[in-house]
């Protein structure tokens, strides 16, 4: 067999150094977790602002893409100002301007995930703490919500798209899981069990032992 000329070998050759790739980064590595056999992308670091008026151009635009409470603003911001003093200006600037607005985004996120995702007002009240958002705005939206939105209708419409299947059995298994699933879903226990009661068969865990799911 033919052995290679040294000019054939180069080619089968990884290149030294990235100037010899022959476009720019085009050699880059790509990040992989241990022990992986395939390539993850690099996330890259959000782009930096020198002045107020770019974080301020940064967090309209940012708004423009979705609603923020007040942290996630600041946290956005923070991540992205060369200079965090720059931050809480802005930050006031947008609340001056009413595009901040912490008891608006509680009631429009509230009603959003109670209507159209059916959420109870458990798990509604986590993802508002979660983003920062304050109890005494949490509370009066979830009550202004609820007013007009019942709950048991919310969990018995999840409970008709679980069960819309022809066939569907009713076993102790399947209420379980139904009965964890409403609680993941921010449903109080009572709620929850007045509701299963309706259906063919009654049977239901003891809701003392998933009362840590509701807080």
């Amino acid at each position: 067999m033919k052995r290679p000329s040294d000019a054939e070998e180069s080619l089968f050759q990884p290149p030294k150094n990235l100037s010899s790739c022959p476009a720019i980064g085009a050699c880059r590595p790509l990040a992989s977790p241990p022990g992986s056999s395939y390539p993850s992308p690099v996330r890259s670091l959000p782009r930096k602002f020198s002045t107020e008026q770019q974080l301020y151009t940064a967090a309209l635009r940012a708004l423009m893409r979705r609603a923020h409470s007040i942290h996630e603003m600041r946290q956005y911001l923070e991540l992205r100002a060369e200079d965090e003093e720059h931050v809480s200006p802005v930050i006031a600037r947008l609340r001056e301007q009413n595009y901040l607005d912490d008891a608006r985004y509680a009631l429009d996120y509230a009603r959003q995930h109670a209507n159209s995702r059916r959420q109870g007002r458990f798990r509604i009240t986590r993802e508002l703490r979660a983003r920062g958002v304050p109890d005494i705005h949490i509370d009066t939206a979830l009550e202004a919500v609820f007013a007009e939105t019942d709950e048991s209708a919310l969990v018995r419409a999840r409970l008709k798209r679980h069960l819309r299947h022809p066939g569907a059995s009713l076993d102790e298994r399947k209420l379980a899981s139904l009965y964890r699933t409403l609680l993941r879903a921010g449903f109080s226990a009572d709620v929850i069990r007045a509701e299963l009661k309706s259906l063919p068969r009654g049977v239901f865990p003891d809701p003392s032992e998933s009362s840590g799911d509701e807080t």
